[in-house]
């Protein structure tokens, strides 16, 4: 399984796969044809509380990572995880597409690391 990360913001491409929008909230300014997204799994994207409280803060990225898996596997992501499931089993390639502009430390970095390390 390929599994790519883009920034919202950047353009999309056919080489990206279905691409999946893993952010609870619509990126600002991006349009719904520009961004392209095949499924926008709000569920898989961290609670409000831990979002605000991680903040993009690299010191916090452990204690993040810990937080934000224990969400995935609470009941209320149980839906969207699912479908996520599926699409990693149906696909060859997918993009997660983020809008954080740190680019090592968010979700959708974790997410990537909680497929390729088998913990969901």
């Amino acid at each position: 399984m390929d599994i790519r990360l883009k920034r919202a913001y950047d353009a999309a491409a056919r080489s990206d796969g279905p691409r999946i929008l893993v952010d609870r909230i619509w990126p600002r300014g991006v349009s719904k044809e520009a961004a392209d997204i095949a499924h926008w799994l709000k569920g898989l994207s961290p609670s409000t509380e831990l979002r605000k409280w991680f903040d993009h803060d690299p010191d916090k990225w452990d204690e993040f990572q810990k937080r934000y898996l224990k969400e995935l596997k609470a009941d209320e992501a149980s839906d969207d995880l699912e479908t996520f499931k599926n699409l990693l089993a149906e696909q060859k390639r997918i993009t997660l597409v983020f809008a954080a502009k740190d680019t090592e430390h968010n979700n959708a970095v974790a997410l990537k690391a909680f497929v390729q390390e088998d913990k969901l």
